[in-house]
């Protein structure tokens, strides 16, 4: 059930995108671009996941626990480090470049362009970069 309703999430989510015009990197770009002709339609998709997001997650917590699982599992760290904040720059750099995010970027296969097949393969290139290099740490099996 657990796997059924994560895909349920997934479609759902994949749907908001396109509906809320996330897949269109016209409409993305149009709303970094802050100092040119901006389109502020975004900030409304923005403002209705973060109600969303705010409303849910304190409805969902009052639970004793999850419907399919044991207990809920919330990040514990509250730390920046430099993997993050390069991390958050790449992507940051790498949406306002081609107007997609990973997200709507999946959404959008079904329409493919040569700029949506150029962000994929950059973006899976820096999967494979970043699984190889030294700054990212792995996780090291226990020693029993």
């Amino acid at each position: 059930m657990k796997a059924f309703f994560g895909y349920i999430a997934g479609l759902l989510f994949g749907v908001g995108l396109g509906l809320g015009g996330m897949t269109d990197p016209a409409r993305v770009l149009g709303f970094l671009d802050i100092f040119g002709a901006w389109d502020p339609t975004l900030l409304f998709v923005l403002g209705g996941a973060v109600i969303t997001t705010f409303i849910g997650y304190r409805v969902v917590l009052r639970q004793a626990k999850p419907l399919w699982g044991n207990s809920f599992r919330l990040p514990t760290r509250h730390d920046l480090d430099g993997k993050l904040v390069v991390g958050a720059a790449l992507f940051g750099a790498g949406w306002g470049l081609s107007g997609y995010c990973p997200g709507p970027a999946f959404a959008s296969i079904s329409n493919p362009s040569y700029p949506l097949i150029a962000m994929l393969l950059a973006m899976i290139a820096g999967w494979w970069v970043a699984r190889r290099s030294s700054f990212v740490q792995r996780a090291q099996p226990s020693n029993p």
